[in-house]
């Protein structure tokens, strides 16, 4: 009998999807806050720091913009992740600079487990691109969907 019960909850159908988009939105957007707010409050001098990460690309102008980018991203992109709201554009900068710090690892010879966790999040952020943010957001809430839109 307890087989049986079971084998029925593995076969329950998945009807707690916007939840679970909900817990991770929440979970993952707290914890990104906390790795972007040192970023964030380093000033300048971290910004740069961080910023130097763009000549891995080329790209050497400007560190200290770049660096307050990444701290921005993680920050007030995990606070808005939480909330759902702008979710496409949102996964896209932090899918951008999780590929970044995985680059930073790799040339650093960090090793697999030094870039693994910023490949893991791009790998997240990229499918939450595609997932959307759920029925519990603010996107949900505030932007008009495809059948709500008027035509001009």
């Amino acid at each position: 009998m307890a087989i049986i019960a079971f084998m029925s909850f593995l076969r329950a159908p998945y009807n707690r999807t916007d939840l679970g988009l909900l817990l991770l939105r929440l979970g993952i957007g707290f914890m990104f806050i906390l790795h972007g707010w040192p970023k964030l409050a380093g000033g300048p001098e971290k910004w740069e720091q961080v910023g130097r990460t763009m000549e891995l690309i080329g790209i050497s102008f400007v560190p200290a913009l770049w660096g307050f980018m990444a701290g921005a991203a993680e920050a007030i992109g995990g606070a808005l992740l939480m909330l759902g709201l702008l979710h496409r554009p949102i996964c896209i900068l932090l899918t951008l600079t999780m590929l970044m710090a995985t680059i930073r690892h790799l040339s650093a010879g960090d090793g697999f487990s030094g870039y693994s966790h910023a490949l893991e999040a791009a790998i997240l952020f990229f499918a939450l691109y595609f997932i959307g943010p759920g029925k519990y957001s603010l996107d949900e809430a505030i932007l008009p969907t495809r059948k709500d839109r008027s035509v001009f």
